[in-house]
């Protein structure tokens, strides 16, 4: 199931002059079925709603007064988002003649009253903004709206925007609507408002809710995934300046190049992207590298085997990702494992539709070509998964069939998309530019016309955090290392991380150093390879120091190292 959640104003959308016909409660009903929520969200006072709709239990959540105040049917609690504004500013509209309709928070007037009501805001002070809902001038505390108040119901329920479609009618819907993954209008809206939202119903007021139910019930809204406007998530930049972007549903991505090659340059940087557009995703991290991947939460170590039950709890919070740790399960049991945590995932998102993205790092480990084929089935289920590997030959074919969109990194770009290819019975793509650089890919989207794209990756300064152990003392790689060469490269010292960079820097004879130091070699490894800059910064001001001996400015950037990264204790003693 992609979309759990339905959210729908009321005036103007499910009513009629203040009248829901039955054909909108059947149709409520038939929703509610299906095993969706619904969520009802207006401007109404919740007593004033009582007396207009007598089926106000059909709904989860009620979001009453334009956002400022929750009620749950099934409890009959009701709890107000933020407190109401002082009674002064009520006086004083009602001194200057103003009819109001007063709520527990939300203080309301017609048109053309808004000048004064802004007038007495600013007189008094307060930090109060007014919205509109056709004649309707809404007072209410700043920063609360429809859409605020429905992420308030959503958190309640555990449920994401991203799992949600919303209708509604007025320029005070379109707050929830570009919370929501897919927003409609009904034929009855503003102009404005069915501009800003992805789809129109061809029918008017509830009539037009009806037609929307009936889309999400045949075939979760499939016919809409190509209007949807707001939510496409970047990964990086073309080199003609256009974004390049992916679907958010049911998109397969495999990102493939040599060891070192910057695979977790580029999946940290995508992770990113979703942690910030709010998308759950799940990562299946079998070498414990990403314990500071974007709003996650860790499960297992290597002393401790991750159970299933460990992960979706953590997934049961739209709010928090899941990295899953597999330094604990024996390599020959990674399959089985995962395996039975895909099976979870799946179930879940039958129910919830998230997590929104599966990552599978090291993915030859456990998709390899001889993986059990009773998994095959449910990998073909709806979902949007990321799958990284050195070498697509490592992969099963089933996998590398399902894929949408390769991201070849590193220096071997052809060989990549070429083997990718052959394995699908796919002609290969002919790449139209030089080698790519670090992060950097070369980005085949194999179901679309046209050829490769070489990007250049939305950086990532977590991605720095996330390698502060490997700089320490991981391995670069050959392309990556520092080397000390002197000044006629007479020496070619290879320091694959900070520590042999220091190890070696400090037995290197004075001229080696001083070479380097003063063409700036040490804070251009520091920028371009660590990613540091403000290591680099501060490493310039020692190369352009020249009263510093060799033996003082080594000293200088080795505790410039030390503050920052852990280092081996044979270093640091």
């Amino acid at each position: 199931m992609r979309y759990a959640c339905l959210a729908c104003d009321f005036d103007g959308t499910l009513a009629t002059d203040g009248h829901v016909p039955d054909s909108v409660t059947q149709a409520l009903i038939r929703l509610r079925a299906s095993g969706r929520s619904i969520i009802l969200v207006t401007g109404r006072l919740l007593e004033d709603l009582f007396n207009a709709y007598q089926h106000i239990d059909l709904f989860d959540f009620v979001v009453c007064e334009n956002g400022a105040l929750l009620y749950e049917p099934s409890t009959k609690i009701a709890r107000k988002l933020v407190e109401s504004p002082p009674q002064i500013f009520v006086d004083r509209l009602k001194v200057k003649g103003l009819t109001l309709e007063v709520g527990r928070v939300i203080v309301s007037t017609w048109h053309p009253h808004e000048t004064c009501v802004l007038e007495t805001i600013q007189e008094l002070g307060l930090d109060l903004h007014i919205s509109f809902n056709k004649g309707a001038v809404m007072v209410l505390p700043a920063g609360i709206n429809k859409g605020t108040g429905l992420q308030a119901a959503l958190q309640e329920m555990k449920l994401s925007a991203h799992n949600s479609v919303c209708v509604g009618d007025a320029e005070n819907d379109l707050s929830m609507m570009s919370i929501c993954e897919c927003s409609a209008a009904v034929a009855n809206a503003l102009a404005s408002v069915k501009e800003f939202a992805d789809v129109s119903m061809k029918q008017d007021h509830g009539h037009g809710v009806i037609e929307l139910i009936d889309k999400i019930l045949a075939n979760d809204l499939a016919d809409y995934s190509g209007h949807l406007k707001h939510h496409r998530l970047t990964i990086g930049t073309a080199t003609n300046g256009d974004a390049v972007t992916l679907p958010n549903y049911d998109f397969r991505v495999l990102i493939a190049g040599p060891s070192q090659s910057g695979k977790s340059t580029v999946s940290m940087s995508i992770l990113k992207q979703f942690a910030e557009a709010g998308y759950q995703y799940c990562i299946i991290d079998p070498e414990g590298e990403y314990e500071m991947a974007p709003r996650a939460v860790s499960v297992g170590n290597q002393h401790y085997i991750p159970e299933v039950s460990d992960i979706m709890r953590v997934l049961a919070n739209p709010n928090d990702n899941a990295v899953v740790n597999l330094l604990g399960v024996p390599l020959h049991e990674r399959a089985g494992f995962l395996a039975r945590t895909f099976a979870a995932v799946q179930n879940f998102r039958r129910a919830v539709g998230r997590p929104h993205w599966l990552v599978i790092d090291e993915a030859h480990h456990m998709l390899h070509p001889y993986w059990d084929h009773t998994f095959e089935p449910i990998w073909n289920e709806p979902g949007s998964i990321i799958t990284i590997t050195v070498d697509p030959k490592e992969i099963s074919k089933t996998v590398l069939s399902s894929t949408d969109l390769v991201l070849a990194v590193g220096n071997q770009t052809a060989y990549t998309l070429g083997a990718f290819a052959s394995l699908v019975e796919q002609s290969a793509p002919e790449i139209t530019f030089g080698p790519v650089g670090w992060g950097e890919v070369c980005a085949w989207f194999r179901h679309e016309f046209g050829p490769p794209i070489k990007a250049k990756v939305i950086s990532s300064p977590l991605d720095q955090h996330r390698h502060l152990r490997k700089y320490a003392d991981g391995n670069l790689g050959a392309q990556r290392s520092f080397y000390y060469t002197g000044a006629f490269g007479q020496l070619k010292i290879k320091c694959q991380n900070l520590f042999m960079f220091m190890q070696v820097g400090e037995g290197v004879d004075s001229d080696t150093w001083l070479f380097h130091l003063r063409r700036n070699d040490y804070s251009r490894w520091f920028r371009s390879v660590i990613g540091d800059e403000n290591l680099a910064d501060d490493t310039v001001k020692i190369e352009q120091n020249e009263k510093l001996s060799a033996d003082e400015s080594r000293a200088a950037i080795r505790r410039l190292i030390e503050r920052k990264y852990t280092l081996p204790i044979q270093l640091i003693a």
